[in-house]
């Protein structure tokens, strides 16, 4: 495992092949076991493939529109862009959109979200470990209202923390020099 925490690395290219839905199951029973306060277990998936990519696809397109990251106006030159972006988004074999429910308080919400970061990263070493490849992605369509309502979610009752690009490593990246932990540690003795 301490292996694994080392060379895992977040793939941003994948073979166009799907992965059995049994394995990916057990890739999320592992990311299950992370650290959660009072068993509370909050994290939910909406797992995205096969011809189910198109609602969410067409959801992060529209979301672009209408935050200004996409133009809306019609000439070649964007349209040809939008073909392209949902052309990569198409091949990617699955996208788990991981959210769970709001808390009131701030502590209890702050509990939530560290579980679910938990859960992400045991999901990613799992998926590491049968050879599959994941990118944790934070997107600004994961603050628009409507994209929550396009995608079938309530944004004043859960938070989307975040999406992971999931499948086979087409390319894995080299890895990068971390800081040395020294330089992040402040030893206090007394």
């Amino acid at each position: 495992m301490l292996n694994t925490i080392k060379e895992r690395r977040s793939i941003h290219t994948f073979q166009e092949k799907q992965i059995d839905i049994d394995i990916l199951k057990e890739i999320f029973t592992y990311g299950s076991f992370a650290p959660t306060h009072y068993m509370k277990e909050p994290w939910q998936i909406k797992l995205y493939q096969d011809k189910g990519k198109q609602q969410l696809i067409q959801a992060i397109m529209d979301s672009y529109v209408r935050i200004g990251m996409i133009k809306n106006d019609g000439q070649a030159k964007t349209l040809k862009m939008i073909e392209s972006m949902k052309a990569f988004l198409d091949a990617i074999p699955h996208h788990g959109l991981i959210y769970f429910e709001l808390e009131e308080d701030p502590v209890r919400y702050e509990e939530e979200y560290a579980s679910v970061c938990a859960f992400i990263q045991n999901s990613q070493l799992a998926a590491w470990e049968y050879g599959i490849g994941m990118l944790w992605t934070i997107t600004p369509y994961m603050h628009d209202p409507d994209f929550y309502k396009d995608v079938g979610l309530d944004p004043k009752v859960v938070k989307i923390a975040a999406v992971l690009q999931i499948g086979y490593p087409k390319k894995i990246p080299q890895a990068k020099r971390r800081t040395p932990i020294e330089e992040k540690m402040e030893i206090i003795e007394k």
